[in-house]
């Protein structure tokens, strides 16, 4: 299946199932991507986290029933049934996208906040071309500094990149790699359904110190590899986030390739006039 048939096919299972407990693990079963690739591939697209989809989702829902049902429900039975452990937590996050409390919901003419299911399509934007080309490479062995975070927890990977700045191991990595560039790499090996790994790397070369940071391999693969335009020193990391958007959002869905579970890589470089530019590497298949 393609990607919009697949994202599609997920928004389905998520409505069938909206009074399960829902996790990220058991929606990405019914694609062809691990928990890890397709909590990425629908954060982009749908720019949001699938967590905050479904619970959007739930809420919506138990306002409709608020508002529609003859027989007035209980709101701990209503919690219950959408997966809050209580009346006064439901309340909470009811209030938080509603603006009113679950009692004020049943009164006609309360203004609530619906979030309808969604329905993914090729979107159609105009102005700036995408710099993108398709690499294959062998299998590799690198080495550096490794964090783990849950798939929900991507914003904390910066958090990452500043501890290993402030601790002295970016340094020390940077020596141990004899010249080598470093870069970042995540989802390289399989820990469980809720969590990745994600390293600040430099490829092993045959003088390369990997004592005391981890190391791994990168399996032969081929990526779709997207460039960013050029920038100064201050904005490295900046165009990370907008180039995933734009390669999932725009490029994927009608590529005439399927994203592949596999590593992504964040590479960095600088020119000769100091000017930088960045490149998000991203696993496909040709489908």
């Amino acid at each position: 299946m393609d990607i919009l048939t697949q994202l599609n096919a997920a928004v389905t299972y998520i409505e069938e199932n909206i009074e399960n407990d829902l996790a990220l693990a058991d929606v990405s079963k019914v694609t062809s991507y691990s928990s890890f690739h397709f909590g990425r591939l629908f954060s982009y697209i749908a720019e949001m986290p699938l967590s905050e989809y479904i619970r959007k989702r739930k809420l919506s829902l138990a306002a409709q029933m608020l508002q529609s049902s003859n027989i007035p429900m209980k709101i701990l039975d209503l919690a219950i049934t959408y997966g809050y452990d209580s009346a006064d937590s439901f309340t909470r996050a009811f209030v938080k996208q509603h603006g009113v409390t679950p009692s004020a919901a049943r009164q006609k003419g309360v203004s609530l906040s619906i979030f309808p299911p969604l329905t993914f399509q090729i979107k159609i934007k105009g102005g700036k071309a995408i710099n993108w080309r398709i690499e294959e490479r062998e299998e590799f062995e690198v080495f550096g500094l490794e964090g783990v975070f849950h798939n929900d927890d991507t914003d904390k990977i910066a958090i990452f990149w500043q501890e290993c700045l402030d601790n002295g191991s970016y340094v020390r990595l940077s020596e141990a790699a004899r010249g080598s560039a470093l870069n970042a790499i995540c989802s390289y090996r399989e820990i469980d359904d809720e969590t990745f790994p994600y390293m600040i790397f430099a490829e092993i070369i045959h003088d390369s110190k990997v004592d005391g940071f981890t190391t791994a391999t990168v399996p032969k693969a081929t990526w779709a590899v997207f460039k960013s335009d050029k920038f100064t020193p201050d904005k490295t990391g900046e165009e990370i986030p907008n180039l995933y958007s734009r390669a999932y959002s725009e490029w994927l869905p009608t590529s005439g390739y399927n994203k592949a579970n596999g590593s992504e890589m964040e590479i960095y470089y600088e020119d000769e006039d100091g000017m930088c530019y960045e490149e998000v590497w991203i696993p496909v298949i040709k489908l």
